[in-house]
């Protein structure tokens, strides 16, 4: 077992993470970045990004990444490639133990983990993930101007994306397993008056299908769920909106939470219920989940990290708890 031992250390390697490292590196806080299991977050399953600003053409998602890291790297930032397997933040200095068996000590903890798109589980879903198969109409809506596109969900999410691609897809097909909606009753009534939105009450995706050689989606097909039946449903892309999932299991019980287990942080701010711990990105983050709202995150959770170690100088202060009004 090997102790390491630095002012700040970040937990994620997606743009909040990245970001994160550059400003701590500026301010010479030595920090440690940690990858865990996936480096790079959302953004390495995401092939063309065309929302970035600084960028005139698309670019690749984990291309993207890989500036980024070069980047912290090149301020100072050290990159360590563990996975934490858990964060004990009862007093500070935080310790963090990773599944190779090493230690990291901080005094301050900047939690950038991420969260992951809730996808429906079949075959079809992986073949076409990137292709014509997303989980982000915001990211990727555009590339879908005047074509065919079914939405999967039925809360907020879901009927807010429908609505947003109704303005830019030719025709909108929502998918619903049951006969109600759980979205707030104004969006409902928006979406039942839209006219390019149809809903598929009932239903749920079967299958997704589509060529191989270029890959690209052509059809879905729905089944009843009242009576079996199975049928196919002609577009050209397909948006999973059925939810995320912030990776905050790490921090539940320790730090407080949304009920939807997002982080709750102080408004305007990355900080957390507990002194020295910040969260920045998806992790805190269950409304725009973009980007570069994670990578403005980051930077915010290292400015804050930076102003609360030059105040707190000692490393034997008890961590203060505090709630936070969200």
């Amino acid at each position: 077992m090997t102790e390491h031992r630095t002012d700040v250390i970040i937990l994620g390697a997606g743009p909040a993470g990245y970001t994160a490292a550059i400003y701590a590196a500026r301010a010479s806080r030595r920090p440690i970045l940690l990858t865990g299991m996936q480096p790079g977050g959302q953004l390495v399953t995401t092939t063309d990004v065309e929302n970035y600003p600084g960028f005139a053409n698309v670019i690749q998602g984990p291309w993207l990444v890989e500036q980024m890291q070069a980047q912290a790297e090149h301020m100072g930032t050290r990159i360590m490639y563990d996975h934490i397997v858990s964060i004990e933040t009862g007093s500070r200095p935080f310790r963090l133990i990773g599944d190779s068996g090493d230690h990291y000590i901080c005094d301050a903890l900047i939690y950038a983990t991420g969260a992951q798109a809730k996808w429906l589980g079949i075959p079809s879903e992986d073949i076409f993930r990137g292709f014509g198969v997303s989980a982000c109409a915001t990211c990727d809506g555009f590339f879908f101007r005047d074509k065919r596109v079914a939405i999967v969900g039925g809360g907020n999410t879901a009927v807010e994306e429908a609505l947003y691609l109704a303005n830019i897809a030719s025709s909108v097909t929502l998918i619903h397993r049951r006969d109600t909606l759980r979205a707030e009753r104004i969006l409902q009534e928006r979406l039942f008056a839209h006219p390019a939105i149809n809903i598929r009450w009932n239903c749920e995706v079967a299958s997704i299908v589509g060529e191989r050689n270029p890959t690209k989606v052509d059809g879905v097909v729905v089944k009843d769920c009242t009576n079996g039946t199975a049928d196919r449903i002609a577009v050209d892309g397909v948006f999973i909106a059925i939810g995320h999932a912030p990776a905050s299991a790490l921090l539940d019980g320790k730090v407080e939470l949304h009920r939807d287990g997002y982080i709750k942080v102080k408004p305007g701010t990355t900080t957390t219920s507990i002194t020295g711990l910040f969260a920045a990105g998806d992790v805190a983050d269950g409304i725009y989940r973009q980007a570069v709202t994670a990578a403005g995150l980051g930077c915010m959770a290292a400015l804050e990290a930076d102003r609360f170690l030059t105040v707190h100088a000692s490393s034997n202060v008890e961590p203060r708890k505090e709630a936070i009004v969200a």
